[in-house]
């Protein structure tokens, strides 16, 4: 019974050849664009999305492993350690919504949810943390992302220049590939510390607010991305985002053009 229950648990630490996958891309893409191997802007396209798929598998595990120490022993036997996208609620809502987000507004928004047992936890503390530990994953990713981006990382002035709309060169595809996604890094973070009912930052205040609060704010949790998002792209909201945005690459030292040419680059399509 020892070693049935050992090789259980194992299996639900075990990483998913999925993420793998993602992983390997990810890299892969990125090795592509340093070198100045295969089409610049395909690359470009597939080192972001795939950049995008291991944040939001790694966003997902940091909810489950904080929910874990919390006290929800059940988050192994739903494969959330596992790192597989698959295990993280509804695929067409988790994955493919936010990847849609990032192609049609250039936006990061969260995608993803693990479904924890919440009354096996105690403590407000507990559950407010559990729900920063998503956003904060976004965080790190973004502070890497930048300060590669701010040093000069990556930059192979042997390469051909790559143009931007507004003229403006970088050495390298791959500099503006690590600016674009680490602008869907820091507006991911932004947004999903709002405190919207559905995201994180509402997961973050609820256990301060009043049962009759709680009560009458969760029919509208389901549809809080989707208001955000369409805030974001049709009003003032995106303009302020963008603003915000740009501000925090300023504190790391990276011109903000390096970004609007990963974008411009991404679309490969236009």
């Amino acid at each position: 019974m020892t070693f049935a229950t050992t090789d259980r648990r194992s299996a639900e630490n075990q990483v998913s050849p999925i993420f793998l996958v993602l992983a390997a891309a990810f890299v892969a893409a990125g090795f592509a664009l340093g070198s100045g191997w295969g089409n610049d802007r395909v690359g470009v396209f597939l080192f972001v999305v795939a950049g995008w798929m291991v944040s939001l598998c790694l966003h997902e595990f940091a909810h489950a492993r904080t929910a874990l120490a919390g006290g929800d022993i059940t988050i192994g036997s739903k494969g959330y350690l596992t790192l597989n996208p698959l295990k993280y609620g509804h695929v067409l809502l988790s994955f493919v919504l936010p990847v849609i987000f990032v192609i049609m507004g250039g936006i990061g928004l969260p995608g993803g949810a693990v479904y924890i047992e919440r009354d096996r936890i105690s403590g407000r503390l507990k559950h407010s943390l559990i729900s920063a530990a998503g956003p904060l994953v976004n965080v790190v990713f973004a502070v890497v992302l930048l300060v590669l981006v701010g040093g000069g990382w990556f930059e192979n002035p042997e390469l051909p220049a790559t143009a931007g709309e507004d003229t403006v060169y970088v050495h390298s595809a791959l500099p503006s590939a690590l600016a674009f996604l680490a602008y869907l890094q820091v507006t991911a973070a932004i947004l999903n510390l709002l405190p919207v009912p559905g995201l994180d930052g509402y997961g973050i205040v609820e256990p301060w607010l009043s049962y009759k609060t709680r009560r009458a704010i969760a029919p509208f949790a389901p549809y809080g991305m989707l208001l955000l998002f369409a805030l974001v792209w049709q009003s003032q909201v995106g303009q302020l985002l963008f603003d915000l945005t740009m501000r925090i690459f300023d504190l790391f030292g990276v011109d903000g053009r390096y970004m609007g040419i990963g974008y411009e680059m991404f679309r490969f399509w236009n």
